[in-house]
């Protein structure tokens, strides 16, 4: 019997006789489309990490901005509470040592905060930048939207955000007032806005 020689077959794309590819440019079947699919799964990846991480950092910052806005209106309403320095409830000698008398006395009631029910920054120009408006609150009832700036509440001029805090406190809750906005276009409108009360 004679044996025969056992020999591989040939690659496809290769000629039988020599070995070598049948074109200039062949490429491999297999090589070229994983690295493709690699790159395209590594990016899309990249994309919904970069943009959980940037929707968490803008959620941390919101929320952050409301702490900070809820503390200034504890603040304000400690303050109208026990009586801003200068007003008749405050104490006039706050070293005084006066004992306590064992009559009972009633607790003033604490004086009314007005709100906007909005939060407000600097702006650029003079006026305050509405950041935030309070869903509902006098100010979205007012027609304020985010990007607005107050540049005047009745006849006060605002100035900053602590102008416009001050010109708020002043206000009476349930009076209307009306305040002066640039709308991020640069159009001017006077919007009539009836202040809360903070409770």
């Amino acid at each position: 019997m004679e044996q025969t020689v056992l020999r591989p077959k040939p690659m496809p794309g290769q000629r039988p006789d020599d070995g070598t590819r049948s074109g200039p440019g062949a490429k491999r079947p297999h090589a070229a489309p994983r690295p493709r699919r690699r790159r395209l799964a590594t990016l899309l990846v990249t994309v919904l990490a970069g943009t959980v991480l940037l929707l968490s950092g803008v959620g941390l910052g919101t929320l952050g901005a409301t702490v900070i806005g809820m503390s200034r209106l504890a603040e304000l309403q400690r303050q109208a509470g026990r009586g801003l320095p200068g007003s008749p409830t405050a104490s006039a000698h706050p070293g005084s040592s006066k004992q306590p008398s064992s009559t009972p006395t009633s607790a003033p009631a604490p004086a009314a905060v007005a709100t906007l029910g909005v939060e407000a920054v600097d702006a650029r120009k003079p006026g305050a930048l509405v950041v935030g408006v309070h869903v509902p609150g006098p100010g979205y009832r007012a027609g304020l939207v985010r990007g607005d700036v107050i540049l005047a509440l009745d006849k006060t001029r605002i100035g900053s955000a602590a102008d416009l805090a001050r010109a708020v406190a002043g206000a009476r809750p349930g009076d209307a007032a009306t305040l002066t906005v640039r709308h991020r276009d640069g159009d001017h409108q006077w919007l009539t806005v009836v202040p809360g009360v903070v409770t």
